[in-house]
């Protein structure tokens, strides 16, 4: 086992945090810049806290088309992206690019469903997942981790402790738990009635939903009992909706090369700091640029090719 971890970042959650964490900032043009700057300030922490050498930021990109098959509602409550917003994914992806990150997208095809098929393939690292989805939580064991964002712009890490103190259910039940209580933000509906400690309390008591619905008569609660009587068929879809798809779309990806990362453009970055008249990460990109380790990153010569990922590099 590696002792290095891979990094997996959740592209949009981590976007539109920011996007909502820093507002009314834009440059002398008026074009939104709050989305970048609070993404740039996000990747330089990480660096500083986690710094890695292999890692993706993973996009969502199209429809699912397995999911809305099974539910066209799918995600139909959720608004647009706001136009300001969309405006900065260009620049935010520059970024992410100019950062040395590797972006991952298919499409049709979810990044929760790409991120878990990226942490099961490599086996022999263990896998730092960047994302407050509590769907996630359904792979995490003790080798994959999450890494959930805080109000205060800090990093926690969700292990299989910290999923059963938040839930009073392993990983393990994640699915058959968020199947019992729904997800309004998916527009998944669960059984009416069962809330978070009443879903515990079945799935510490029945092993799986397969196993509650073959014992329903074991349950002395009898409206509860008629209540998942009459949702066995919404539970069942509930299951194949959040269970992720643990399989990856590209046999390429399956290499650790499909993660390595280059150490961060500092010119193309200063670029487009400068652009988006993005003041702070000018200073702090300056502060990296004169560090000692600048002859290794090819910064004498901005047209060569970026080196390899060094971990240091952000002191």
């Amino acid at each position: 086992m590696h002792s290095e971890p891979i990094i997996l970042i959740d592209a949009y959650a981590q976007i539109y945090r920011g996007y909502y964490a820093v507002r009314n900032l834009t440059n002398s043009k008026g074009m939104p810049t709050n989305a970048v700057f609070a993404m740039a300030k996000f990747l330089l922490s990480l660096e500083k806290t986690n710094p890695s050498r292999h890692g993706a930021v993973v996009f969502d990109i199209g429809r699912p088309a397995h999911r809305l098959k099974l539910a066209p509602d799918y995600k139909a409550t959720r608004p647009p992206m706001p136009e300001d917003l969309r405006q900065q994914v260009p620049h935010i992806r520059e970024l992410l690019s100019g950062f040395g990150w590797p972006i991952l997208e298919k499409e049709g095809w979810e990044a929760d469903d790409l991120i878990a098929g990226l942490a099961l393939n490599f086996t022999d690292y263990p896998v730092l997942i960047v994302s407050g989805d509590k769907d996630i939580a359904q792979v995490i064991d003790e080798r994959i981790r999450m890494l959930v964002p805080s109000k205060d712009g800090g990093l926690s890490i969700r292990g299989r402790e910290e999923v059963f103190a938040k839930f009073d259910v392993p990983p393990e039940k994640i699915v058959d738990y968020l199947s019992l209580i729904g997800d309004s933000s998916d527009n998944i509906p669960g059984v009416n009635g069962v809330g978070p400690k009443t879903a515990a309390k079945l799935l510490a008591e029945f092993p799986s939903i397969p196993a509650l619905l073959q014992n329903l008569d074991k349950l002395e609660n009898q409206k509860l009992r008629e209540k998942i009587r009459d949702a066995a068929a919404q539970l069942s879809k509930n299951i194949e909706l959040i269970s992720l798809v643990r399989t990856l779309p590209e046999e390429s990806w399956k290499e650790i090369s499909s993660l390595e990362r280059r150490n961060p453009e500092i010119p193309k970055l200063m670029n487009l700091a400068k652009e988006l008249e993005l003041k702070n990460l000018l200073s702090e990109l300056d502060k990296i640029k004169q560090t000692p380790s600048e002859s290794s990153l090819g910064l004498e010569n901005p047209t060569a090719p970026p080196a390899p990922y060094t971990p240091d590099l952000f002191g």
